[in-house]
């Protein structure tokens, strides 16, 4: 079987299917679970920013209680403290007991738009024993008067902030959608990030006719999406510091292969390891070991060799493919018309 030991983000994984920040990594049986069953590292599920905001005015209010209370009553102090479990807590435990419990690196992930507390978060999350950190920021403007500018600072802001006050490495999951995403990317990896995640999958609510209504939800990831990351992970290879991830639409080990040839460091996915259970991480792993065996091909040797040619005009490479394909088109439909 070919050597498929890697490194993502300066970290040594065993191979690069990672299984990404989800439903299966919230507790250390099921952290253990996803690493026996042969990921190369596991991203635990988010902490998110609404609950460091929550955590944050109770400590507040509970500041506030003590203020006005004389220090004969003091005892009143714990009993408010046990009304609600405190799930920043929560996760820093469930950090230091996954680490120790795997044989392989445990990322911790923080998912939030703006600043917050994620600064001391981070630290708490590094001294905990995480060994990287995936920042999930999920912004959707919703303003009409917020700026293209102005997102993207909030991205490299938060970056920044978290960066410099954390020793171990720091991956950015973000969106495709900013009006360059390419230089984008070039922003945030000269800011400092170890890794980028390509990409966040926004929910997308739909609409019930019959109850008239809007429905959120959540739906596993499919094949056909992995074609956007896929095409900027082909585009950045080679251009950037930061290692590259891909994390949507991972199905069958030949998903990995086309990431890998795109230029995908590492391949994660959640998805897949719901539907089938942690165990199918070695079907994934397997199936890329074998694909590399049998057209005589090393890990480093396959990893970017579809991608876009360093020597080639990035902005004319990809008009040429979009003609090419609209070409293609009018020969297989053109008749239908």
């Amino acid at each position: 079987m070919a050597d498929l030991t890697t490194t993502y983000m300066g970290l040594g994984l065993r191979n690069p299917v990672v299984a990404s920040a989800g439903p299966l990594s919230q507790t250390v049986d099921s952290i253990r679970q996803l690493a026996d069953g042969g990921v190369g590292a596991v991203v635990m599920y988010s902490l998110l920013e609404e609950q460091l905001r929550r955590e944050e005015a109770r400590m507040e209010e509970l500041a506030e209680l003590h203020d006005d209370t004389f220090a004969e009553a003091l005892s009143m102090f714990p009993s408010v403290v046990r009304v609600a479990e405190d799930p920043v807590q929560r996760y820093l435990t469930l950090v230091e007991n996954a680490a120790k419990a795997i044989d392989v690196p445990l990322i911790a992930s923080m998912n939030g738009s703006t600043l917050g507390g994620w600064t001391r978060i981070a630290r708490q999350l590094q001294e905990a024993g995480a060994a990287g950190i995936e920042l999930n920021i999920y912004f959707v403007p919703g303003d009409v008067t917020t700026s293209g500018d102005q997102v993207e600072r909030r991205h490299l802001e938060i970056l920044g902030a978290v960066k410099s006050v954390v020793d171990i490495p720091v991956a950015v999951k973000l969106a495709p959608f900013f009006s360059s995403f390419g230089n984008m990317a070039v922003q945030l990896d000269n800011v400092g990030a170890d890794a980028l995640v390509l990409f966040n999958r926004f929910l997308q609510p739909d609409i019930n006719v019959d109850r008239m209504q809007v429905e959120a939800g959540v739906t596993l990831s499919a094949p056909n999406e992995a074609r956007l990351p896929r095409t900027w992970i082909a585009a950045l290879r080679g251009k950037l510091s930061a290692s590259l991830a891909a994390t949507t639409g991972v199905d069958q080990p030949e998903d990995v292969i086309k990431y890998i040839l795109a230029g995908a460091d590492v391949v994660m996915t959640t998805s897949a390891l719901v539907r089938r259970g942690p165990a199918y991480a070695r079907t994934l792993v397997d199936g890329l070991g074998e694909w590399l065996d049998a057209h005589g091909l090393a890990l480093d040797q396959a990893r970017g060799l579809l991608g876009v040619p360093a020597e080639a005009e990035a902005d004319a490479y990809a008009r040429a493919g979009y003609v090419t394909a609209l070409e293609k088109a009018r020969s297989q439909y053109g008749s239908l018309r």
